[in-house]
C-alpha cells in the first residue's frame, strides 16, 4: 500500500511539476522586485505587469495580437507550401539536391535581422515584406526535416516497391512520406514558433501594429511593464501555436507519435 501510494504521489508531482516551478519563479521574482525595490523601468514586478495588461485598451490588443498572428500564419503556410515540395523534389533528383542545399543553407546562415531592411526597402512595409521575412526564418527547418525523415525510409521497404515494379511516385507517397510524417511535424513545431519571431523581427524593422512594434513603442516611452505585458501574449501565441501543430498530430497521425513507456 505504501509503495502505491508513492508511486501515486510521484505521477502526481510529475503532473504539476511544471505549473509549481513557474508559480514558485513568479513568486520569487516578485519577492525579489518588492524586497529590493528595483525600478519598474529596470525590471517590473509581475503584479505591475498585470496591471499594465489594463492600461491599453482591449481594441488596441486585439489589433495587435491579430496583426501578428496574421502575417506569423501566413509566413508559416508559405513556407509550408514551399518547403515540403521542395525537400520531395530534392529527394528524387540528386542533381536538384546538390544544386540547391548549399543555397538554402547560405540562406538560412544569412541573418534575417541583417536581410529585412533590404526586404523592406524592396517590396515596401505591407503584408508581403513581413510574410516574406516570415518564411525566410521558417521554412528552413521544415526543408531539413522532411527530407531527413525521407531518407530514414528503410531500403528494404524501397526494394521492395521496386521489385513490385511500383511507380516512382508511389514509392514516394506511400512509403516515404508515411515515414517522414515525425520528422515533419518536429519540422513543424519549431517552425511555427520560429514563425512568432519571424512576425516580430519584421515588425521591428517597419510596421505600425503588431506586439512587436508596440514592445518597442513601450520600451521607447520607457513603459517597461506594457512592454513585459507584450512579451507575455507573445510567449502566450507561441504556446497556443505549437500545441495546435501537436493537437493536428494527434488527430490526423497518431500512429506516428512517440510511444509512451
Amino acid at each position: 500500500m505504501p509503495d502505491t501510494q508513492t508511486s501515486l504521489f510521484q505521477r502526481q508531482l510529475l503532473r504539476f511539476a511544471p505549473a509549481l516551478f513557474f508559480i514558485s519563479l513568479v513568486l520569487l521574482w516578485e519577492l525579489i522586485c518588492r524586497v529590493g525595490q528595483v525600478p519598474t523601468f529596470i525590471l517590473p514586478s509581475p503584479s505591475a505587469i498585470f496591471a499594465s495588461f489594463f492600461d491599453v485598451d482591449i481594441s488596441r490588443w486585439l489589433g495587435h495580437l491579430w496583426a501578428t498572428l496574421r502575417v506569423a500564419l501566413m509566413g508559416y503556410l508559405l513556407s509550408i507550401f514551399i518547403a515540403i515540395p521542395l525537400a520531395i523534389a530534392m529527394m528524387r533528383s540528386e542533381l536538384l539536391s546538390r544544386t540547391l542545399y548549399p543555397a538554402l543553407v547560405v540562406v538560412q546562415s544569412t541573418p534575417v535581422v541583417a536581410v529585412a531592411p533590404l526586404i523592406i526597402v524592396l517590396m515596401g512595409t505591407d503584408d508581403p515584406s513581413r510574410v516574406l521575412i516570415t518564411c525566410l526564418i521558417t521554412f528552413f527547418p521544415l526543408v531539413v526535416s522532411t527530407a531527413t525523415g525521407m531518407q530514414e525510409t528503410p531500403d528494404e521497404l524501397v526494394e521492395l516497391s521496386k521489385s513490385l515494379g511500383a511507380p516512382r511516385y508511389r514509392e514516394t507517397w506511400q512509403i516515404r512520406i508515411p515515414y517522414a510524417i515525425p520528422h515533419i511535424f518536429s519540422g513543424l513545431k519549431v517552425s511555427i514558433t520560429l514563425a512568432i519571431i519571424g512576425a516580430v523581427v519584421a515588425e521591428f524593422v517597419a510596421a505600425e501594429e503588431g506586439l512587436g512594434y508596440f514592445i518597442q513603442f513601450s520600451t521607447s516611452f520607457f513603459k517597461i511593464p506594457q512592454a513585459f505585458a507584450g512579451l507575455i501574449f507573445l510567449a502566450i501565441i507561441s504556446l497556443l501555436l505549437f500545441k495546435s501543430v501537436q493537437w493536428a498530430q494527434q488527430w490526423l497521425f497518431p500512429w506516428s507519435l512517440p510511444k509512451k513507456k
